[in-house]
């Protein structure tokens, strides 16, 4: 874990929009914390600190680290509120976590080999970007691998045949095979039309 996934936050107990605006004007961030079964309870956070660790990728797929008033607590990033044009952060939504109870969460997929394909004129349509996914906090995964290397030209690859990380289940296959969902396709090639052209001669001769 890096230090960037271990994030420094304060209770507090100014709440309500009013609250938010101080805080946001003074570079701070509003959020909350819950699960577990404990009582919500609402924090305040640098912007800076935050801005800088949500432009990695797996901070939306790791256990963080929430330092709250000095006690340090496992969560995950559930949700986060942007400003519609200002890179600002307006509200953060952070789960609590237990190591010994499996967590349900969503990491990105990434896709290897396709530059064979794409050599070859052909192109790789990407049908899911995230797979939901269920794990024991230890065991989850910044993002699952795709490999398509064994694939033919107009094949799909579906969620059944991606190998999971070792304790890691899909959760759409957990409903049945009605949720094997789409994840990779290999297309052929487009031929362009000669119909241009013909038009073309026709006029010519016309």
């Amino acid at each position: 874990m890096t230090d960037i996934f271990t994030l420094d936050a304060e209770l507090r107990a100014d709440l309500g929009k009013g609250a938010s605006r101080r805080l946001r004007h003074a570079n701070k961030v509003p959020a909350i914390l819950y699960g577990e079964g404990k009582e919500p309870v609402s924090l305040t956070l640098a912007h800076n600190k935050v801005f800088r660790a949500q432009q990695e990728e797996a901070f939306y797929s790791s256990v963080l680290t929430l330092n709250v008033d000095g006690k340090p607590v496992e969560c995950l990033i559930k949700d986060m509120q942007r400003h519609p044009f200002k890179q600002v952060i307006m509200h953060l939504d952070f789960m609590r976590i237990n190591a010994s109870h499996a967590l349900r969460t969503n990491v990105p997929v990434h896709v290897i080999n396709e530059e064979d394909f794409l050599k070859a004129g052909a192109t790789v349509s990407r049908h899911i970007t995230e797979i939901a996914i269920s794990c024991l906090p230890k065991n989850l995964p910044e993002f699952i691998t795709v490999d398509i290397k064994d694939l033919e030209i107009g094949q799909t690859l579906h969620l059944s045949d991606v190998v999971l990380p070792k304790g890691v289940t899909s959760d759409d296959l957990a409903k049945g095979e009605d949720h094997d969902l789409a994840v990779v396709t290999v297309n052929a090639a487009k031929v362009q039309s000669d119909d241009s052209d013909t038009e073309e001669e026709e006029t010519t001769e016309e």
